[in-house]
């Protein structure tokens, strides 16, 4: 399994000839180095419905007949788009032909913003996502505070690859980051969410150097881990 970061929270997985999408913000986001237009994507998974999540997902899953895997309210909106998607919700888990996703909790918000309306549209509640393949797990945390079960996720996942945000103002930010980092006991701890935005400003190399060592691991835009 390969799984590559490429800025703000968008993360590619590659297994078993399929290639996976989670939270495809391309389009205005600066620290990104794909192309929205060119990407390939089997599979898009979605933490939660705010706009730099969603990102460019209607267009790359109508260009690749994608599957977009998301919580339930979110889903459907998307599917009023003309998508094919597969409503989950928190708690559960469903093994598909690529691997196994599991939503956990985040706490957090989750609409889409239609700008040209000035529209909110309400889409569920937001969710971190276990994905399991090839006997490894990669967790997902989306934007999320931190909590208590956090503790409860590491106890019933061996996690091999974990990312946290650590920007603040919206998610965790870096002192609760490294609790949650101890807290998931995930192998590798790669932190996103952040410096996209002025209000997010972060240093990532403060944060690894508080981490457990060998645990933390900074990923550039493009930057690829094999599992």
């Amino acid at each position: 399994m390969k799984v590559s970061f490429h800025g703000h929270s968008v993360v590619k997985i590659e297994t078993g000839g399929k290639v996976i999408l989670i939270d495809p913000f391309i389009n205005g986001n600066e620290n990104c180095d794909l192309n929205a237009n060119e990407v390939r994507a089997d599979v898009i998974l979605l933490t939660h419905g705010h706009n730099d999540h969603v990102g460019d997902t209607v267009s790359i899953a109508k260009r690749n007949d994608a599957l977009v895997v998301a919580p339930n309210e979110l889903a459907v909106y998307l599917s009023f788009k003309g998508l094919n998607t597969h409503p989950m919700h928190i708690g559960g888990s469903h093994t598909f032909d690529f691997g196994t996703v599991k939503f956990t909790q985040a706490f957090h918000g989750s609409s889409y913003v239609e700008e040209d309306n000035q529209n909110i549209v309400y889409t569920g509640m937001p969710g971190g996502i276990l994905f399991k393949a090839e006997g490894k797990t990669v967790y997902h945390a989306g934007d999320t505070g931190l909590f208590s079960d956090l503790k409860l996720i590491g106890q019933l996942n061996d996690i091999d690859l974990a990312f946290l945000p650590i920007g603040d103002n919206f998610t965790m930010g870096p002192e609760d980051a490294v609790l949650a980092a101890e807290w998931i006991q995930a192998k590798q701890v790669v932190p996103i969410h952040y410096n996209t935005f002025p209000v997010i400003e972060q240093d990532p190399e403060s944060f690894v150097s508080q981490l457990k060592p060998g645990v933390g691991k900074i990923m550039n835009p493009g930057d690829a881990i094999e599992l």
